[in-house]
């Protein structure tokens, strides 16, 4: 049941209405319109009043009668089909929304591309930041034809987790991983050669071969590991067994890992 402070209500006024600087602006007359594609039954046009005040109004009178459209609302504004003309907007609108959620005890996660609202506490210790990247593709992958690949990858693992597919992002950023590996062992003079062509060589072993050369750090070639644990639960039964499935989390460490293996592998570059 509804039950968000007045402020949080305004916040969400505001957020609706979009006169805040990066954020998709709404008309008077497209007010109504979001308020429906919220699932809002019997909504009347704007009246021509304040947009803002108007807003806020019928918010605190719908919460008042508890039928769960604050709610709706909320999950309209993290819905990516409200910003396919501005997809832009979309970035400031969730931060905020996070933020004021986060008072409530509430914060948007996304599962199958749908947002949804859990409880979240915010005296909960933060996440370890993740390790970013801070090379192009290009820095590390010096075939014209394999760097798109190599980036398409980076970009749709990227889409996979903030749309809540986290064991497909985990899956991607392992093929990259090892794409990125086999191209290395590939390009690169090696002091201790593989034993067979890279392109034959298991995931384990191109990570113990990068590190052995020291392309890539310890630490880097330690989650790289666990990243290719992870990765093995694209089986089913594999996933069965280790009675885990990926999620946000799993795959916000794979991030971390992938990201400082493509930093060391630059850094380590012939130039």
């Amino acid at each position: 049941m509804d039950n968000y402070d007045d402020s949080t209500l305004e916040e969400l006024a505001a957020m609706v209405c979009g006169d805040e600087p990066g954020m998709k602006r709404r008309a008077g007359w497209e007010l109504a319109p979001f308020l429906r594609r919220a699932g809002w039954e019997d909504v009347p046009d704007h009246d021509g009043s304040p947009r803002h005040r108007w807003v806020h109004t019928i918010l605190r009178e719908r919460q008042e009668d508890q039928t769960g459209d604050t709610e709706r609302v909320i999950l309209r504004l993290a819905n990516r089909r409200e910003y396919q003309q501005q997809p832009a907007d979309y970035d400031a609108v969730i931060q905020r929304l996070q933020e004021v959620l986060a008072l409530e005890g509430l914060r948007i996660d996304y599962r199958k591309g749908q947002p949804f609202l859990i409880e979240y506490d915010p005296d909960e210790p933060p996440r370890p930041q993740r390790v970013e990247l801070k090379v192009a593709i290009t820095d590390i992958v010096s075939d014209p034809d394999l760097a798109p690949a190599v980036q398409l990858r980076l970009d749709e693992a990227r889409i996979c987790q903030e749309h809540g597919a986290y064991t497909s992002a985990v899956i991607m950023l392992g093929s990259l991983l090892e794409g990125v590996l086999v191209h290395a062992a590939d390009v690169r003079t090696a002091t201790v050669p593989l034993t067979r062509p890279a392109r034959d060589t298991r995931l384990q072993d191109l990570i113990q071969h990068a590190h052995t050369n020291q392309w890539i750090d310890q630490d880097a070639k330690m989650a790289s590991d666990l990243l290719r644990t992870y990765r093995n639960l694209v089986h089913p039964l594999a996933e069965k067994r280790a009675k885990h499935s990926a999620d946000f989390d799993t795959a916000d460490l794979c991030w971390s890992t992938v990201n400082a293996v493509l930093n060391d592998l630059a850094a380590s570059h012939p130039h």
